[in-house]
């Protein structure tokens, strides 16, 4: 029998793990041994008395930096216990994580995460253990275990028998390259605003077709980046209905599509 998806997380602060990854699909799967999880104290692997793991930035400037030689013992000894795992730390300075990486990482044996605080990493970690960069968003955090959480979270979910129906990890946004076309549910009316007719018609090819022209044209009016991308991966085409539809009112659209 393989052996389990495993992560070993790297952090100031084991006690945020699993945290969220605890409960709902990832919990159950963890409970079941789907996947496993350690965490190590970073400051296990400092040398002096004070298991400092921190120091000044070179060159000046406010804020401490993590030490060089202090991560270096920490991603040894996760290597050590489980060979062969691709280290990665969150960082501003990564290129921006995708839903093809995530699902490159679910499909290997595991990951260790190296999670940065205070002003972040010394950058000689990426080159000297070949770790490699990732960044979340455009956003900035207290430090990396939020980014790793939400990194598990994605990876996890997409294991062999994590959620229930298979296709629901597959008709979702950014697996196709565009966003996810809208859902609704009961009521058929809240307060003035209607499901879409083609929803309620019974004609599964029109639906489909509404929701690929949703996708395409949300994915255009919000996430331009995403469309250009598409476009470029796509071999042209006549103009879709998407691109003849005006621009939605909204995330969520009103259900009164033209």
């Amino acid at each position: 029998m393989a052996a389990p998806w495993h992560a070993s997380v790297i952090t100031l602060f084991p006690g945020m793990f699993p945290g969220p990854l605890g409960e709902s699909l990832a919990g159950r799967a963890l409970a079941e041994g789907v996947w496993s999880l350690e965490t190590l104290q970073l400051r296990d692997f400092a040398t002096d008395r004070h298991r400092s793991v921190d120091d000044t930035p070179a060159g000046g400037g406010p804020g401490m930096v993590l030490r060089v030689d202090v991560m270096a013992r920490a991603v040894d000894a996760a290597r050590a216990r489980h060979p062969g795992l691709p280290v990665l730390a969150p960082t501003p300075r990564g290129p921006r994580l995708t839903q093809a990486r995530v699902r490159a990482l679910a499909g290997g044996p595991g990951v260790i995460l190296l999670c940065g605080r205070f002003e972040g990493l010394d950058e000689r970690i990426f080159a000297a253990r070949q770790v490699e960069p990732f960044c979340l968003a455009d956003i900035v955090l207290s430090g990396g275990e939020i980014a790793a959480l939400a990194l598990l979270d994605a990876c996890v979910r997409l294991l062999p028998g994590v959620m229930g129906a298979a296709q629901s990890g597959v008709e979702e946004s950014f697996e196709t390259g565009l966003l996810e076309h809208p859902h609704y549910t009961r009521p058929l009316d809240f307060e003035g605003h209607g499901i879409p007719e083609v929803l309620r018609s019974g004609n599964h090819g029109a639906v489909e077709a509404w929701r690929r022209a949703r996708a395409e044209s949300d994915t255009r009016a919000w996430r331009p980046d995403l469309w250009e991308a598409h476009l470029k991966a796509t071999p042209a085409s006549p103009p879709s209905a998407a691109q003849r539809q005006r621009r939605p009112k909204g995330p969520g659209g009103d259900g009164d599509e033209r």
